[in-house]
């Protein structure tokens, strides 16, 4: 129980200390900005590790950080094929290939309104659909390999990406078109001109949500078939091995997938639409 009684400790020391960072004279600087995330996040893992040797939980139920942090540098080739099979194979294909159809049916759709009112609740209902029906069909429809994954990344990512396309082209004002119409310019002068780049933070928007729906499509998928590697079927297979460090790593390694994805994207964003005053200091 000392363990236990000290995670506590640790977590009122840095509650303090946050405090402290985040209201005092330096809040607003990039060195305080980076440390109460690092401090908050050290602090949990701490607590983690202390209760957990505390209080003798059995690696079955919830290992210790140290031991998934020995099983990651143990098994990182396996993590790392793991990695380049989900990630790389299903859902970074799938995620261009849903996010680029998207696009392109979105101008469609705003260049012809019945397509724009007809798609629009079918996209809504293609997203209600769980991830557990459909995708076992499409990995029946496209077979075991990286194929499949892809083609449930974009089911995923396509209809979130449409609706959210649609309405930033929507977003420009009727002064902004009838100027453009003033100044003789065509339909399609007027979308790459005015409306596709202020569609531009509806879009990223898009992008962005479906960073995290592309790795848990691809995740998902392969439990319901896959080759022997993997980031889903490595947890499917180690949960039934009852390795739960091996699942854990595996967690930590999507983790680190869908952060760094997220923000290469929030990273693009900030250069190409570096007008939008959410992003002015």
């Amino acid at each position: 129980m000392t363990l236990v009684i000290f995670a506590f400790v640790l977590w009122a020391a840095a509650w303090a200390l946050n405090a402290q960072l985040a209201n005092g004279p330096g809040r607003n600087g990039a060195v305080t900005r980076l440390a109460v995330p690092l401090i908050f996040g050290a602090t949990l893992l701490g607590m983690w590790e202390l209760i957990v040797r505390g209080l003798d939980v059995p690696m079955v139920i919830l290992p210790a950080p140290s031991v998934i942090a020995e099983t990651f540098v143990a098994r990182f080739g396996t993590l790392w094929e793991d990695f380049l099979q989900t990630f790389l194979k299903g859902a970074l294909s799938g995620y261009v290939i849903g996010c680029l159809a998207a696009v392109g049916v979105a101008i469609v759709a705003d260049r012809f309104a019945f397509l724009r009112r007809g798609l629009l609740p079918v996209g809504n209902f293609m997203a209600a659909l769980p991830i557990v029906g459909t995708a076992p069909i499409l990995v029946m429809w496209f077979g075991f390999d990286w194929e499949s994954k892809a083609a449930v990344v974009v089911v995923m990512v396509f209809f979130p990406m449409l609706v959210n396309t649609v309405a930033g082209l929507a977003d420009t004002g009727a002064m902004q078109r009838d100027l453009m119409r003033t100044y003789g310019a065509s339909y399609w002068q007027g979308l790459v001109k005015l409306r596709l780049p202020a569609a531009m933070p509806f879009i990223f928007n898009g992008l962005k949500i479906s960073t995290t729906l592309a790795l848990i499509g691809a995740i998902v998928a392969e439990f319901f078939g896959s080759p022997i590697r993997g980031v889903g079927f490595r947890i499917s297979t180690s949960v039934g091995q009852l390795a739960l460090d091996m699942v854990w790593a595996e967690i930590v390694v999507a983790a680190l997938a869908g952060t760094l994805f997220y923000g290469a994207i929030a990273a693009l964003e900030t250069r190409v639409t570096f007008w939008h005053p959410s992003h002015r200091s």
